[in-house]
């Protein structure tokens, strides 16, 4: 390796490279979930089903003022995979809301937070 002025060999960086598509990819997902689901705001998404012991995709929408949409099996499972494979990169242990008006993701904690007003 060819050495520096201070004469330390010069190391690679890694190199990070993103995607342009990624933000459109995600408000377009968002878009589709709005058009999946009239009527909703958020959808709510986690590995865990509260019925089951065992890890599976599960969502749950709500409206503007927090009230629960009614999703099938068929509509949530969708929307949770949808999700997930948008955003491999978070951890599904924790639930996590994704507002489809921006297709912004966070987590579930801070929509309870904010709705407490403790923000």
């Amino acid at each position: 390796m060819p050495e520096s002025r201070n004469g330390r060999a010069h190391t690679a960086q890694p190199v990070q490279v993103t995607d342009p598509a990624t933000g459109s990819r995600r408000r377009r997902l968002a878009t589709l979930l709005a058009d999946m689901v009239p009527g909703a705001r958020t959808i709510r998404v986690s590995q865990r089903e509260p019925e089951r012991t065992w890890p599976s995709p599960h969502a749950r929408a709500y409206d503007e003022q927090r009230r629960p949409v009614a999703l099938n099996r068929a509509q949530g499972l969708t929307a949770a995979r949808w999700v997930m494979r948008t955003h491999p990169d978070v951890n599904w242990n924790e639930a996590y809301d994704l507002d489809l008006t921006n297709g912004v993701l966070r987590p579930a904690a801070e929509a309870y937070a904010v709705a407490d007003g403790r923000r």
